[in-house]
């Protein structure tokens, strides 16, 4: 199967470092790799409001959340570039992973059974230069993908705050390079291994 990739920017700069990171990683992928690029801070996505135990029926999805499914869906790679923002993925990223819970019933009841065996990643600038800060954002990552039985490829992280710099981190520059041709493992939730 052809790989397919969804880039997903969740930062609330344009072309910051995150993103800049995120298409240094692109690179390298082999050019037949379809690469797919939305930005979650231009799409008209509306603060996740959990109805799934009301008496209505939710609304099919529509609009900027219909988009985001089907793009979601027709990925083999999902990977969130979102800035370490307070220690966590960005808003634009959580509300995208908010949505998660309401796809899980509809449009597709189906939806976790379609993700599972597909690949997440993460992407992240940060301006901490101690990665171990960055554990959070990992975790949240690490765990949804455990949770829908897809494959983690983990998170590839840069240092940089003001605009550009984190095209100086050498090292992030070396993890880029091979960062999307490492053998994603399958995620498990820490209860569940061995």
């Amino acid at each position: 199967m052809a790989r397919s990739f969804l880039f997903l920017l969740g930062s609330a700069r344009a072309d910051g470092n995150t993103e800049l990171l995120a298409r240094a990683a692109a690179e390298q992928l082999p050019g037949d790799t379809e690469q797919r690029w939305l930005d979650l801070a231009e799409l008209r996505l509306p603060d996740y409001d959990d109805a799934r135990h009301s008496v209505d029926s939710w609304p099919q999805a529509e609009g900027d959340e219909a988009l985001l499914w089907e793009a979601t869906t027709a990925a083999t790679d999902i990977v969130i570039a979102s800035p370490l923002y307070w220690y966590s993925v960005s808003s634009y990223a959580k509300r995208y992973l908010d949505y998660w819970s309401r796809w899980l019933a509809t449009p597709d009841p189906g939806f976790k059974a379609k993700m599972a065996g597909r690949t997440l990643w993460g992407v992240t600038a940060m301006a901490h230069r101690e990665e171990v800060v960055a554990e959070p954002l990992i975790l949240t990552l690490h765990h949804t993908a455990a949770f829908m039985g897809m494959r983690f490829g983990g998170v590839l992280l840069g240092n940089g705050s003001r605009p550009g710099q984190v095209l100086t981190d050498e090292r992030a520059a070396s993890r880029a390079k091979t960062f999307f041709a490492q053998e994603a493992p399958l995620a498990r939730l820490p209860f569940e291994e061995e």
